[in-house]
């Protein structure tokens, strides 16, 4: 398979090296993503887009990020226009998304243009760079989430399917007890095979917080319904993701955007049919030049790696963090809250040849997809907001006249 040697040999000399020649999955996936120099998110800028390994709403034109940027319109003025107001993309990919609300902002909100700072949070060098280029003539700045001071924020933080490329562990269900999926070398040594040079092991958890995580969500592994041989992932980087925010956040929202389900569906012990990624293996999922597989241990380096959002840990570890749910929709319906409706309605009206309304008529109702895009999760939080400023409704989760 097309994986990458050097990210092989770095892989099996972390294994080497490790207590009982082994590693946590979410170490594993942790490596094979964001190495720095041979990670997928290293070499990712070819592999974006409609023409790549996967393609996301920003790819389907300006209209997804000017619907945001209505949003933010709202929330600014909720909290009575302060500046600056501090927007802080985390995971901007190729700096589209930050071009499309940028650029709006600047044509139909000059006021609340003035009044922001925009700030985007990137791990891969790679698309910092690729950002930089393309957002050079915009007034923006980068920097590392752990370098933002604490309580220094006054805006809201955003992403779009970035929760989903944590790293994640996996666990699989044993006499009735949680166990870890762990990942080691063929011979336990350093000369792995170059088609699948990893396999997996199974042993003790490794962290206390795996259980603590399903306490809290009132998950009971222990019930007759789980069968043995029940096997899905934790996203524990998710939940340390969020308090982080949570700290920098003085007084705003959080908006999280991705393909997820609430805990009791996630977790359902019971088999689902195949067009349903809540089954007894998980939600595992591996995207190589537009085809998913469930297997991770393939094209290693050169193929996306993800699992779907526990929407429930969010709101649950964002109440220990003081971020109060605002709202939790479907991103469809939060679309067309925000306008889509009217977008799509108006595509008739405007002067362009029927190819081009056309081609921007499925780009929009691609968007509205209940079993594509459309049925991503949208997860709003607050914090620090007063309570008049909690009464008033985000215009996302209202339905559109």
């Amino acid at each position: 398979m097309d994986s990458n040697p050097a990210l092989c040999e770095i892989i099996s000399s972390r294994i080497v090296s490790s207590p009982q020649r082994r590693i946590t999955f979410a170490e594993y996936m942790d490596i094979a993503l964001y190495h720095p120099e041979h990670g997928y998110y290293s070499t990712i800028a070819v592999n974006l887009g409609k023409q790549g390994d996967f393609f996301t709403s920003v790819h389907l034109g300006s209209d997804f990020g000017e619907l945001l940027a209505e949003q933010f319109v709202q929330m600014w003025e909720i909290l009575g226009q302060p500046k600056p107001f501090t927007l802080v993309e985390m995971g901007a990919g190729q700096g589209l998304l930050a071009a499309d609300i940028l650029n709006y902002l600047q044509r139909q909100y000059l006021d609340f243009f003035a009044s922001l700072e925009y700030v985007i949070v990137e791990k891969s060098l790679a698309l910092r760079q690729e950002q930089q280029q393309r957002l050079q003539d915009l007034p923006l700045r980068w920097c590392n989430l752990e370098d933002i001071p604490p309580l220094s924020i006054t805006g809201c933080f955003f992403s779009n399917e970035l929760v989903d490329a944590f790293p994640v562990h996996q666990f699989i269900l044993e006499g009735g007890q949680l166990r870890e999926i762990y990942v080691t070398t063929l011979d336990s040594g350093f000369s792995p095979s170059p088609l699948n040079p990893f396999i997996e092991v199974i042993g003790e958890l490794s962290s206390d917080k795996i259980a603590e995580y399903f306490d809290l969500l009132g998950i009971d592994f222990a019930q007759s319904g789980y069968a043995d041989g029940y096997r899905s992932e934790i996203n524990l980087a998710a939940v340390d993701w969020l308090g982080i925010v949570a700290d920098r956040l003085k007084r705003g929202y959080l908006l999280t955007i991705d393909y997820g389900y609430p805990a009791n569906r996630y977790y359902n012990p019971r088999r689902f049919s195949s067009q349903d990624a809540t089954r007894s293996q998980g939600t595992l999922q591996c995207y190589y030049q537009h085809r998913h597989h469930d297997n991770p241990y393939i094209n290693i380096g050169r193929q996306d790696i993800t699992a779907h959002v526990d929407f429930t840990a969010l709101e649950k570890w964002g109440d220990r963090s003081q971020l109060q749910k605002v709202g939790f929709t479907q991103q469809g319906l939060f679309l067309m809250a925000l306008g889509l409706g009217l977008r799509i309605a108006n595509l008739s009206h405007q002067q362009q040849p029927i190819s081009q309304m056309l081609q921007h008529r499925d780009a929009l109702h691609q968007l509205l997809d209940p079993m594509g895009l459309g049925g991503f999760g949208v997860l709003v939080q607050s914090k620090g907001l007063k309570e008049a400023e909690i009464s008033q409704p985000l215009k996302g989760f209202t339905v559109p006249e």
